[in-house]
């Protein structure tokens, strides 16, 4: 994500194909890393009402596959995986908004071969496992019944636009042309396992529509059905943190031009 702040965003360092294909490796092993995770070492997703001590587990396996797909696809692609995170680099004038479309194509198509290759793996397992886990949400994301907690549908959305703009506020501050770290991978993949330790008894932890989609496909009909609050609202916090970053923080110095 490295462009001006305040001027159109600077041409990126790779060309547009390869910056396709290292997003849709990085959500792939996010996708991969995480739902599988969460599926094959609990039985919390194949168990129904079997309690939810995986979660730190879950968080961690998120957190890291961030953090290594960030120093190994970042400097190719900027380390999005996520379309939340490509729009909001979009609204903060770090990418090209005709970019944007591209990026959330290779994420979502990245996901989605995921969790196929996790359902596939699931199809060699025990006997039964894999009906369990569909039946069970395949780890998508919900509400209500589908919440691990029993959260309802405000506190999904609330949660979702408040975790995911803190996540981007953080992402455009460690990122900044200027003011970044090279650390930044360490920010960002510490500050998403926060986020999803925080959602998951609420809604599973989406945060980012590649991932709700990727399982929710292989979840059945109530996790497809309530997709829309983890496509929309991630989004929608993106976007908020996006254009405010770039308001508050982003703007010249009027007494560094006097």
């Amino acid at each position: 994500m490295s462009s001006s702040p305040v001027d159109a965003p600077a041409a990126p360092a790779s060309s547009l194909a390869p910056r396709l294909v290292a997003e849709g490796l990085g959500t792939f092993l996010l996708v991969a890393a995480a739902m599988g995770t969460a599926l094959f070492a609990s039985s919390h997703f194949t168990d129904p009402g079997a309690q939810g001590s995986v979660y730190l587990a879950v968080a961690l396996a998120v957190g890291l596959s961030v953090l290594v797909g960030v120093y190994a696809f970042g400097p190719i692609s900027g380390g999005h995986f996520n379309p939340a995170v490509t729009l909001g680099a979009a609204a903060a004038g770090r990418i090209a908004w005709r970019d944007a479309g591209p990026y959330i194509v290779a994420q979502c198509v990245g996901g989605v071969v995921a969790s196929t290759v996790l359902t596939l793996i699931g199809t060699f397992g025990p006997e039964g496992w894999l009906p369990r886990a569909q039946d069970s949400g395949f780890a998508s994301n919900g509400w209500g019944a589908l919440s691990p907690g029993g959260f309802g549908v405000w506190a999904a959305i609330i949660a979702e636009v408040v975790f995911t703009a803190l996540f981007l506020f953080v992402i455009l501050g460690v990122t900044h042309p200027t003011r970044g770290t090279p650390f930044a991978g360490v920010a960002i993949g510490l500050t998403l396992t926060l986020g999803v330790l925080a959602t998951l008894p609420i809604d599973n932890a989406s945060l980012n529509p590649a991932r709700s989609l990727a399982t929710a496909i292989y979840g059945g009909v109530a996790p497809l059905a309530q997709l829309w609050v983890f496509l929309i609202f991630p989004i929608l916090g993106a976007l908020i943190a996006g254009f405010t970053y770039r308001a508050l923080f982003d703007q010249p110095n009027p007494a560094a031009q006097a």
